[in-house]
């Protein structure tokens, strides 16, 4: 957790608890907002000529808040045939997936949840809890259109959660470590050719890894190109139909809040997380300039994610799991394999 001895202050073991909790809260809520009205309100409309939400405060800033309340005040509706307390959890679940992954990220040299030396392991093992929530929704709903909806999202996730976590072996080797801080530090303290300046961001010598990661991340939150669990001209809206209220509040506060996630770990392992260059990791400022660091590194990848999001067209399921078997994968083990070349060679 946040070390307290920053603040130079000795807290009891439950309000160091609830601190954890808040920032949690504020670790996944503050990105999903952001990711939200900025990509979702402001630059879809952008990219197809229009303004986007005006009316709610300035420049439609506080539509967000309009759209929330809208959601809380619809009557949540259960299928008459539904599983009701397994209807109830499912968006939980999700939710729940999304709280425990900001539970493992670094924003500072102090500031962490937890410092694990199998950080990244774990991340990759919690993003898969999601899928869970998705069978149990899709099943629990009573619904043959959830119920495909939750069948096609497992197989998805399933077959892109390869070539994600191959394209973290790659960042792995190369650091030398699964801590997360410890990949922050190999990047900060790293070379290129010699030249210290600016450290050695994995993006440079790990862009395959990259690249793949980006795109299972996509398939991973179920978004276009790879939105076939939630294809409205097929399924409608997939294991999603029969939901209502807050609780389709929760899968879509979960959507943005997941992107999120894997961007702050794309930001991490590939673009340095919250370190910056010229700037000491032990620099006891970066515990605050820190987390704005790797929120504005966050940004920058959801930018990516989102405008691939507003800009490809959907994949069949065919061509969609095609992709991942005969082309990522075979390139993240390429990329594995040339990054051990280099490893001992150099």
């Amino acid at each position: 957790m946040i070390s307290l001895s920053v603040l130079g202050v000795e807290l009891a073991y439950w309000q160091v608890t609830s601190l954890r909790v808040l920032g949690v809260l504020v670790a996944v809520v503050l990105p999903a907002g952001a990711f939200v009205y900025l990509f979702l309100f402001k630059m879809m409309s952008f990219m197809q000529s229009r303004l986007g939400p005006m009316e709610a405060g300035p420049f439609g800033s506080m539509q967000l808040l309009a759209e929330v309340g809208k959601f809380l005040q619809k009557e949540d509706i259960v299928p008459e045939r539904a599983d009701r307390r397994l209807f109830f959890i499912a968006p939980y679940i999700v939710l729940a997936s999304t709280f425990l992954l900001f539970s493992v990220m670094p924003f500072g040299p102090d500031v962490y949840f937890t410092n694990l030396d199998t950080g990244i392991f774990l991340a990759l093992g919690l993003s898969s809890v999601s899928v869970i929530g998705i069978l149990i929704a899709g099943w629990a709903s009573a619904n043959k259109y959830s119920l495909i909806g939750g069948i096609r999202a497992a197989g998805q996730l399933i077959a892109y959660e390869l070539p994600m976590v191959l394209a973290v072996v790659g960042v792995v080797i190369q650091a030398g470590t699964l801590n997360l801080q410890g990949i922050v530090a190999a990047q900060h303290q790293g070379e290129i050719f010699g030249f210290s300046g600016i450290g050695n961001p994995f993006l440079l010598t790990q862009f395959v890894a990259f690249g793949v990661f980006l795109v299972a991340t996509q398939a991973e939150l179920t978004q276009t190109p790879f939105d076939m669990p939630v294809a409205e001209s097929e399924i409608v809206t997939g294991y999603m139909t029969e939901y209502s209220g807050l609780r389709f509040l929760l899968f879509f506060i979960g959507e943005f809040a997941t992107a999120g996630a894997f961007a702050a770990i794309a930001a991490t392992l590939f673009l340095g997380g919250w370190a910056l260059p010229f700037v000491s990791l032990d620099d006891n400022s970066m515990n605050f300039i820190g987390p704005l660091v790797l929120f504005a590194k966050m940004l920058m990848v959801g930018f990516l994610i989102f405008w691939a999001r507003f800009t490809f067209p959907r994949f069949r399921e065919d061509q969609l799991q095609a992709f991942a078997w005969k082309y990522l994968i075979p390139i993240a083990l390429i990329n594995i394999l040339v990054t051990m070349i280099l490893k001992v060679a150099f």
